[in-house]
């Protein structure tokens, strides 16, 4: 009974909107000194910032073993990749090697504290995941935009090579301008070097921006949001809230009703 009552007491602290606002506030300031660690600053500094450092460790310590108490299931805590990765982030920033040879990797480790915000904040959590899950079906069309990149290098490469052999001396050359062409940085000026030689080479550009920086951009675009969009609707019935389609059928079911209500009393 009393570690029910414990554990009902941590799952109220944990869905507090203050308690996860002082975490996310935690999250930035440990950003906010990992920065400033970046800059040269006198001793006294240095030796505060690691007080500092320790302080935010064990708020992140005591934050994770609040969440694992207000699991109702504990072995339920490890089943969610999330808490995996934030307690490991944890439990390595309690190993002291700073002044070893892996000092490197206790920075780096510090550095990966700032994703914990992903796991803090839910909207972000489902961004994630919607990205992660269109992948599959972004490889086809990320196949797809390699291999029109690839035939546009070739051709590059064939026509503009004693133009340019910077720019266009073999086909990964070209690949690394047809990216800077498809991303718009100076590609005027590509273009206007080879129309000084073939007059007609515009078409080359205005045809492969097109292909790529139009139609492939934007179906990567409506994939990662058709993605989004399911993610959402799978939340929305996790939590219980009726989706767009349920409401439209609701609205139908009620119009009918109302009608056969309305028949009923004109006879």
């Amino acid at each position: 009974m009393k570690l029910n009552t414990l554990q009902k007491k941590f799952e109220k602290i944990r869905t507090n909107k203050i308690f996860e606002l002082f975490v996310v506030g935690v999250i930035i300031f440990s950003a906010l000194v990992i920065g400033v660690k970046t800059y040269p600053i006198p001793e006294s500094v240095s030796q505060l910032i690691i007080v500092l450092d320790w302080l935010i460790t064990f708020i992140f310590l005591t934050e994770i073993v609040i969440r694992f108490f207000a699991e109702p299931i504990k072995r339920d805590f490890f089943k969610s990749g999330w808490n995996i990765f934030d307690t490991l982030i944890v439990l390595v920033s309690i190993v002291p090697i700073d002044n070893s040879e892996l000092a490197i990797v206790g920075r780096l480790i510090r550095i990966f504290r700032v994703l914990r915000m992903i796991s803090i904040i839910p909207e972000l959590r489902l961004l994630l995941n919607s990205l992660v899950k269109a992948l599959p079906r972004l490889g086809y069309v990320m196949l797809l935009m390699f291999i029109i990149f690839y035939i546009y290098a070739a051709i590059g490469t064939t026509f503009f090579e004693k133009i340019n052999s910077v720019l266009w001396g073999d086909i990964a050359l070209s690949l690394l301008t047809l990216f800077r062409v498809m991303t718009f940085e100076d590609w005027t000026d590509v273009m206007y070097e080879t129309m000084e030689v073939y007059p007609f080479s515009w078409i080359f550009y205005i045809t492969f921006i097109f292909f790529t920086a139009f139609a492939f951009l934007n179906m990567v675009i409506g994939i990662v949001v058709s993605v989004l969009e399911e993610e959402q609707k799978k939340v929305d019935r996790e939590h219980g809230e009726p989706t767009l389609q349920e409401l439209q059928q609701e609205l139908q079911e009620i119009k009918q009703l109302l009608k056969n209500q309305t028949s009923t009393k004109a006879k």
